[in-house]
């Protein structure tokens, strides 16, 4: 079964989340990081061109064998279906047309759904918002695997099935941690993916549709571009709670290895993230870091001191009844300087405060 995960529970902090605090430091010090805000404009010819090639492809596999629709499955279409995923994560902080056109983001997101076969694009946002919001908050961070997952997936051969599972975990995890009402446009986005696939199976085949849910649940398991869901804020280092990563797979996932960055301004686009670090690179050249989400994978899977308990939680904030309670030095940025509830004067989580560390493929270490 190997090794047995050393970790029994997560590790408690009793300080704020590090993103808030950092972000008005930098904001203060480099000004210019606000011209870096707004919408993308190439991000909707990207989703359209990568739904495009999907759609192809579906016609393509229609009369396919089962082990041609698998290969293709994994290896191109979950790619694609992955990063499509990463789009939904843009256009939910609204970043394909901007706060102002909410509605045409959400129906860009619909749009950017199409080849997932599963409708997550309204659901994603809804939680994801909170996860930046109330970062490692007990109760509103759904991110964090939950108590029993911690408890069931404790060595190296059930950590093996967690990683393959995860995609079921992520998705139905947030609706027994933190259920929440069902909103009318989740039920449009639910009507609209059914038709599509529906018109998917009419037009081509079952085999078609079969390509689009298999390349999502394959690509976001036992893939390496599902190693991003590990190494942005598992902990391989104890005191950091989130991790960027600097490598190739960032030009296939619109920059979210960017992680600290993204975290740190949200609504910075993931094509000027690099921008953020250029500008600022002593905010982040001294952070842990990841350059294989390969690795990452197989040190989750390994390394008896990462499991899913190594994750960062605090006590759960709550949320205040006057809005005007929470600080916020600049109105603009989604989510607010001091969206957790926290005054100006809350101590803030040391992350990155040993300069000389790193993180190596995958692993801490000591820099020279």
């Amino acid at each position: 079964m190997g090794a047995t995960v050393s970790r029994t529970d997560f590790e408690w902090s009793y300080t704020q989340e590090p993103h808030a605090s950092r972000r008005k430091e930098m904001l203060k010090k480099y000004p210019e990081m606000k011209k870096l805000m707004g919408h993308d404009p190439m991000l909707k010819y990207a989703v359209f061109g990568a739904v495009l090639l999907q759609l192809f492809m579906a016609y393509m596999v229609q009369d396919a064998s089962w082990v041609t629709i698998v290969i293709l499955a994994y290896c191109l279409g979950g790619t694609i279906n992955h990063s499509m995923s990463l789009a939904i994560h843009e256009i939910s902080h609204n970043l394909a047309f901007g706060h102002a056109r909410p509605l045409t983001n959400r129906l860009l997101g619909f749009v950017a759904n199409i080849p997932l076969g599963v409708p997550v694009s309204i659901s994603f946002r809804k939680y994801h918002l909170e996860h930046h919001r109330y970062q490692g908050d007990d109760e509103k961070d759904v991110d964090i695997p939950s108590e029993i997952e911690g408890k069931l997936f404790k060595n190296t051969f059930t950590k093996l099935i967690w990683v393959i599972l995860q995609p079921w975990f992520y998705s139905i995890r947030p609706f027994f941690v933190r259920p929440k009402p069902v909103e009318f446009i989740e039920v449009v986005s639910v009507v609209i993916q059914l038709a599509v696939d529906a018109a998917i199976v009419y037009t081509m085949s079952y085999k078609s549709l079969i390509y689009f849910i298999a390349g999502t649940f394959l690509a976001t398991g036992l893939h390496p571009m599902a190693g991003h869901f590990i190494s942005e804020h598992y902990m391989f280092k104890e005191g950091y709670e989130t991790y960027s990563y600097y490598g190739p797979l960032n030009y296939l996932t619109f920059n979210v290895g960017y992680h600290n960055e993204h975290h740190d301004f949200p609504s910075i686009p993931g094509s000027r993230l690099p921008m953020v670090r250029k500008i600022a690179p002593e905010y982040y050249d001294n952070l842990p870091c990841h350059t294989s989400w390969c690795k990452v994978i197989w040190d989750f899977i390994m390394d008896p001191a990462i499991g899913p308990y190594a994750r960062v939680k605090r006590a759960p904030v709550p949320i205040p009844v006057n809005p005007s309670l929470v600080n916020s030095a600049d109105d603009s940025q989604e989510p607010d300087v001091h969206e957790n509830g926290v005054h100006e004067n809350g101590k803030v989580h040391e992350n990155g405060t040993h300069e000389n560390d790193a993180v190596v493929n995958g692993k801490a270490v000591k820099a020279e």
